[in-house]
């Protein structure tokens, strides 16, 4: 039995007191022995952390006390050990580089369809309005190869922030198509299609909750392969299940490089 509950989740929303913010988060995470990664930026918060169920539950109901975070949605999978080597609360520009000022939190979210919809879509290659459906793979090449939708464009960018030039470049293929934006657990791909928007692309959504929120809903239909973590388990199958044991590939990027 998985003992280690292994949540992901992020909010796009203004924060102030950024300071104050982190040595509280810190605080609360380092008395319940959670280990992972928490950034903040004023554009909001993104976390990937792990622990026993309870230590989590209980962190997480800390963190909703804050208005802020009170409907901060997570994705959850399970491991057999602590997939993460130590914490770490930082403050970062961005809670995910692009080095482009498309996020503005009291905006609102970027579209989005949900797992069942893009599901949908896929069985018939086509939206509701009859309009081509194509998925647009967001993350770094080495994600990309690990396992993604079947059919996916993939621009084979290598860190995120080569994201606006890439879509600048391949724009005129995305007329008159819906394209869905996807990633791990939405926070690359919701960017993405705020960025695309901007740039003109008419009819652009994000894959709600990414492939983690896929694999809960719709398990593996469409989707070749397994889905790239930044920790240790390195991958995760349909079933969000780990590919390999923690610790076994000591050298794969773990949640200090998901920014790239």
């Amino acid at each position: 039995m998985m003992k280690v509950l292994n949540i992901a989740a992020y909010k796009f929303v203004a924060l102030e007191g950024l300071a104050e913010l982190q040595a509280g988060v810190r605080e609360a995470l380092q008395d319940r022995a959670i280990k992972g990664t928490v950034l903040l930026a004023e554009e909001g918060i993104n976390l990937f952390l792990a622990a026993p169920r309870a230590d989590i539950h209980d962190f997480l109901a800390w963190l909703r006390r804050d208005a802020r975070f009170h409907d901060l949605e997570v994705k959850e999978s399970w491991s057999h050990a602590q997939p993460f080597r130590k914490l770490l609360v930082r403050i970062k520009p961005e809670i995910i580089r692009m080095n482009h000022p498309a996020i503005q939190p009291a905006a609102g979210r970027a579209p989005a369809v949900d797992a069942a919809t893009l599901k949908r879509w896929l069985d018939v290659g086509h939206d509701d309005d009859g309009r081509p459906v194509v998925t647009l793979d967001t993350r770094n090449d080495f994600e990309v190869d690990v396992g993604t939708f079947r059919h996916a464009i993939d621009w084979r960018i290598t860190k995120f922030t080569e994201f606006p030039h890439a879509l600048l470049q391949h724009q005129e293929a995305l007329k008159g198509k819906t394209v869905v934006s996807f990633c791990t657990g939405g926070i690359r791909c919701e960017k993405a299609a705020i960025f695309m928007r901007e740039a003109g692309v008419e009819h652009v959504f994000q894959l709600d909750g990414g492939i983690l929120k896929y694999f809960e809903e719709s398990g593996h239909t469409h989707f070749d392969g397994e889905c790239f973590v930044f920790d240790e388990r390195r991958a995760l199958d349909p079933a969000l299940k780990p590919r390999v044991n923690v610790g076994a590939l000591s050298d794969s990027p773990t949640s200090e490089d998901m920014e790239s």
